[in-house]
């Protein structure tokens, strides 16, 4: 069963027993990546290192580096 099955399903038992709709599937999903992120450069600060993004440091790590010819 896929996830937008599972809620119709929900949303069709919540209109029957007059509770709430349950949220869509994936309507938080950027808010929790954001969170992850965070988290990571929160932790980064703690570890003594720099609250750069990991994926923005990679990056310019691989447009640094001189190409090998």
């Amino acid at each position: 069963m896929t996830a937008i099955e599972q809620y119709l399903i929900d949303t069709y038992r919540a209109s029957q027993h007059g509770e709430p709709m349950p949220p869509p599937p994936g309507r938080d999903d950027v808010a929790v990546v954001r969170a992850v992120r965070s988290y990571e450069q929160f932790q980064a600060v703690l570890d003594g290192g720099e609250a750069r993004h990991p994926w923005r440091a990679a990056l310019r790590r691989r447009l640094t580096r001189p190409h090998p010819c």
